[in-house]
């Protein structure tokens, strides 16, 4: 039988606390907008376009909206009015001129790949809220959701 020398398990058990105290510090509380959602919206992704292109959301209510793309590129969804929108194709069209990929993900945006799913929180408002997708000619074709206050 082999057995290790002491120094050595004890420095095994230190590194295997240390992981299980990094898991369980990795793991955050629920934000204040996912404990807030009062129901999820799911949404497809596919190529250049989203399912459905019309959500209903109430005035003050938030909703979770989760995302799956089942088209074969990635897709992003940003969230904002119609001035928001503009800026931001700008902003990402900026950055694939920069070969600095277009990823979206931030609190107002994420960016799927093939195959995944994410989700964004969405707070019902004023007429005008749209949820775009900003990759390279995407929003130009009308991958574009609007989300409609009842």
């Amino acid at each position: 039988m082999i057995t290790m020398p002491t120094t050595h398990r004890v420095l095994w058990m230190a590194l295997a606390v240390l992981g299980l105290l990094a898991t369980a510090c990795n793991s955050s509380p629920p934000s204040d907008a996912d404990t807030a959602a009062t129901r999820t919206i799911e949404v497809t992704m596919r190529d250049i376009a989203f399912e459905p292109t019309n959500i209903t959301v109430a005035d003050g209510e938030t909703v979770r909206v989760q995302f799956t793309n089942e088209g074969t590129i990635a897709h992003d969804a940003f969230v904002g009015d119609e001035a928001a929108q503009d800026a931001h194709e700008e902003e990402m069209a900026e950055m694939a001129d920069m070969d600095h990929g277009t990823d979206d993900s931030d609190a107002d945006g994420v960016t799927v790949q093939p195959g995944e799913a994410a989700e964004l929180f969405v707070t019902g408002g004023p007429d005008g809220t749209l949820i775009g997708c900003h990759q390279p000619g995407h929003y130009a074709s009308g991958m574009v959701i609007t989300v409609q206050p009842t």
